[in-house]
């Protein structure tokens, strides 16, 4: 369970990343930025979900 949410969290920050990336190349011309942003926030509704039902069902001891 561990790596899955390391996993995830090194996900969040490289899609973070890349949209900082596209935002300075393509100076906000393109729909990189926005796509990366709501990719950045799928895996952050996943993860605490993800975390919520592991808490619940007992893989994460509280």
């Amino acid at each position: 369970m561990k790596i899955v949410i390391v996993l995830l969290l090194f996900l969040i920050f490289a899609s973070l990343g890349s949209a900082l990336y596209y935002l300075v190349k393509d100076k906000g011309n393109d729909t990189r930025v926005v796509k990366s942003l709501t990719l950045r926030i799928g895996l952050s509704l996943f993860l605490f979900t993800l975390l919520m039902v592991g808490t619940y069902f007992g893989f994460i001891p509280l």
